[in-house]
């Protein structure tokens, strides 16, 4: 799983880095976009004022040379202003849609005259000095204030003592119409002495109403002139309505936690919608692996991925979608498990048949001599019959054979169980092959209840000693050499040799008998997997392939088993060169 850990691990910190660059990024974006709305919220206050700083701001001044960028040029020629920057000297080095009328050279008078009234020719002017270069030049943005011109010619043409003359009222209230606005007259407190036009919900100007109005114009419904008429102290204030710009009174920290509430808000979507879309992410592999755990649960392993699943996770080539990528080593792992728990399953199956089948075989091996024991018994116990000394010697001897026949089986079911646990220790020393070969060979041979087997000696032709347990090691033989009488018709050729071959030193047991096929051979060495026949020898029994085997895994070498029907069959040995038995 160390691939899988690896990948998590780059996974999910290039995620973290990835979402963290890109919220870094957005909230950058989303900070621009406020700062962005801040200054166009400012310059919406007030625009020419506004309009002066942006210019002075983006203008770059090199080498006594300056130019206006084309997109303030676009604002003032929309709104039929212009702008105008002067050098240290007086003269104008840059203009914007700036009137021939305008000279090209300023003199201190002009300046002084300008900043002080705002005003130079019929144009109002806003000023503002750059000092950030080592001369200082002076920025002048001007245009015409239609609504000053208008209000000052009501002023000139209908105040008497400051205010509207009886005679020309209804004259001045049509003038007004045209203009859709309001006119107040104040006096020097605030009081409104007169109120003509579009009602508005003004009672008093308080001392700073008129300042606040004339610095931030934007954030109002309306347009505001204002006009001090010295010969009366009156103060007359003309209001008309805005066409375009909408009405702005929140302030600039309102604005600021306006901003930040949107840029929390927005964050805390992607937030949402990202962990949502982890949660679907991840969390869909896991309602799979929860399916195939209730199957499994379940015991059907072959079932652990249905067809749908399968085309949900594997491309038509065989290769995990990309959705699933991360977790192919766990889905691996999942299949792996399924398969040792449906093997698992069949073994314990197969198991438990080979449990019957020793069962069977037990039962069949002990009940047979145990039988002939019992039957023996009650003929001696009934008393009805006078035996002689021969029939009493034969009983006795038969009791006694099948007595070692049953304690002999006896000892080989401990026998497998300490092969099988482990727990049979070795004595080894050293024999010439040949003469431990001959020996088992001339026991057999010289068997006169087996004169109905032709057995042949084949000894390798050179001297070899081998290290083995030399009990253990003619068990191994015998059982060998009894399967193959005991399987075989009477007239059968068993041949015991030694010779030597490539995979190393070899025994042969071989023989020309019926043979066996391959589910036979397959399952030779299992335990009981052929019952035995007490009216067969005694030796080689159901468990003497078994025993066999392991006593030749003990010694460290390996059986291999070739046979045809028909033809016989033959057990080789092998014993490693480089350690021998």
């Amino acid at each position: 799983m160390k691939p899988l850990r690896r990948r998590l691990i780059f996974h999910f910190s290039l995620q973290f880095i990835t979402l963290s660059i890109g919220m870094i990024l957005l909230v950058f974006a989303l900070f621009f976009l406020l700062i962005q709305q801040i200054s166009s919220q400012e310059l919406r206050r007030n625009f020419q004022a506004g309009i002066l700083d942006c210019i002075t701001t983006d203008t770059i001044i090199e080498n006594g040379e300056a130019k206006i960028d084309k997109k303030w040029e676009k604002f003032l020629s929309e709104r039929q202003m212009w702008a105008q920057i002067v050098n240290d000297q007086g003269h104008v080095i840059t203009s914007s849609n700036a009137p021939s009328s305008l000279p090209e050279h300023y003199s201190v008078g002009d300046i002084l005259e300008i900043k002080e009234t705002k005003h130079f020719s019929e144009f109002t002017v806003l000023t503002k000095v750059d000092n950030t270069y080592k001369k200082d030049h002076i920025f002048m943005v001007g245009y015409k204030d239609t609504q000053q011109d208008v209000l000052e010619g009501f002023v000139k043409n209908y105040s008497l003592h400051g205010q509207i003359s009886e005679t020309n009222r209804a004259e001045f209230e049509e003038q007004l119409k045209k203009t859709n606005g309001t006119l107040h007259i104040i006096n020097k407190q605030g009081d409104i002495i007169e109120n003509i036009g579009k009602p508005m919900n003004l009672k008093k100007y308080d001392p700073l109403d008129i300042v606040s109005r004339e610095t931030a114009p934007g954030i109002h419904s309306t347009k505001m002139s204002v006009y001090n008429d010295p010969s009366s102290d009156k103060i007359w204030i003309l209001h008309t309505p805005k066409k375009k710009d909408k009405n702005q009174t929140l302030s600039i920290m309102e604005e600021y936690l306006i901003g930040f509430g949107i840029v929390g808000a927005i964050v805390l979507l992607i937030t949402i919608t990202l962990s949502s879309w982890n949660g679907f992410r991840y969390g869909r592999p896991l309602f799979l692996f929860t399916s195939w755990l209730e199957r499994m649960e379940q015991g059907n392993y072959d079932e652990v991925l249905t067809e749908k699943e399968r085309k949900k996770i594997y491309r038509k080539n065989g290769k995990v979608r990309m959705r699933y990528r991360l977790y192919k080593e766990v889905i691996n792992a999942f299949y792996k498990m399924a398969e040792k728990l449906d093997a698992s399953v069949k073994e314990r199956a197969k198991l438990e048949k080979t449990r019957e089948e020793w069962m069977t075989g037990i039962s069949h091996d002990l009940r047979t001599p145990l039988s002939s024991i019992q039957g023996y018994g009650h003929l001696l116990e009934s008393g009805h019959y006078d035996w002689s000394a021969e029939e009493l010697e034969e009983i006795g001897k038969t009791i006694r054979e099948k007595g070692d026949y049953m304690l002999h089986l006896i000892e080989d079911f401990s026998l497998t169980f300490q092969l099988k646990n482990n727990n049979l220790l070795l004595s080894k020393e050293t024999y010439q092959l040949n003469n431990l070969l001959e020996t088992i060979f001339n026991r057999f041979s010289d068997d006169r209840t087996l004169q109905d087997y032709r057995f042949h000696f084949k000894p390798i032709h050179k001297q070899v000693e081998i290290e083995a347990d030399r009990k253990w090691f003619e068990r191994m033989m015998d059982n060998l050499i009894f399967n193959a009488i005991k399987h075989n018709p009477s007239g059968t050729t068993i041949t015991i040799g030694a010779s030597e071959s490539p995979k190393g030193l070899q025994i042969c047991i071989e023989d020309n008998g019926v043979g066996m096929d391959e589910e036979t051979m397959g399952q030779l060495f299992e335990r009981y997997y052929r019952g035995t026949n007490t009216d067969e020898q005694i030796e080689g029994v159901g468990l003497g392939m078994s025993i066999a085997k392991q006593i030749a895994t003990l010694h460290g070498a390996t059986l291999e088993v070739q046979s045809e029907i028909g033809k016989g069959t033959k057990v080789d040995i092998y014993l490693s060169k480089a350690s021998s038995l």
